[in-house]
């Protein structure tokens, strides 16, 4: 589990394919000091296993289906990933909870600077709409970002300056893929409504369910 604030931006160093999968090596300097093979890191919002680790290096395997339903099968040596170390008892609570399971990918369909932040519209598949919410959390290539407002195709995210400079988000542009996944919290109140035969949230419903 991770919370979407991204610790550093690592670079891919490496690629080989194997298989239908892909090895990577990537650069994290100042990052490594505590993980272990086996660990767990979050890369662009996909959580992928290590499997070797130096001071300043380390690789993981992607498998194919991450490949498909991801942008690692895009990665390149020299591009830039955003990182993040899993969740433990002694680090601070911050952003929202975030799996590292990529639900899908969307298209960037805009940027524009405004004058104490940034915003970025995406686009993406039309089921995945009604797990949006406005002011809601979503993670975009494992950043938590809160969405500004609801699209007729996607969402419009409110970056500040500090994210948009310490994460992967400056080296993208209109026309680039980002991996998104939605908050947890939206996909279990789907699944309850789905299985009491509800078409839509009641008061009488909540609490029924605790809240």
């Amino acid at each position: 589990m991770f919370t979407g604030l991204i610790e550093t931006v690592g670079e891919v160093v490496k690629r080989k394919n194997s298989g239908t999968g892909i090895t990577f090596t990537v650069k994290a300097p100042g990052m490594l000091k505590d993980v272990q093979t086996g660990d767990s890191i979050n890369i662009n919002g996909a959580c992928q296993t290590v499997t070797g680790v130096s001071e300043t290096e380390f690789t993981f395997d992607t498998i194919e289906e991450t490949v498909k339903k991801t942008t690692l099968g895009q990665l390149q040596p020299g591009d830039r990933a955003n990182l993040e170390l899993s969740l433990t008892p002694s680090k601070k609570m911050g952003g929202h909870f975030v799996l590292g399971h990529v639900d899908t990918t969307g298209r960037i369909a805009g940027v524009r600077k405004l004058a104490l932040s940034y915003e970025i519209d995406i686009t993406f598949d039309a089921p995945f709409l009604k797990y949006a919410v406005h002011v809601g959390s979503i993670a975009v290539d494992g950043i938590s970002l809160t969405i500004a407002d609801i699209l007729p195709s996607g969402v419009k995210v409110a970056i500040i300056p500090h994210t948009w400079e310490n994460t992967n988000l400056r080296n993208k542009g209109t026309g680039s893929l980002v991996n998104l996944e939605f908050d947890i919290l939206g996909k279990y109140v789907e699944k309850l409504l789905r299985l009491s035969g509800k078409t839509g949230i009641t008061g009488e419903w909540l609490k029924e369910q605790g809240y």
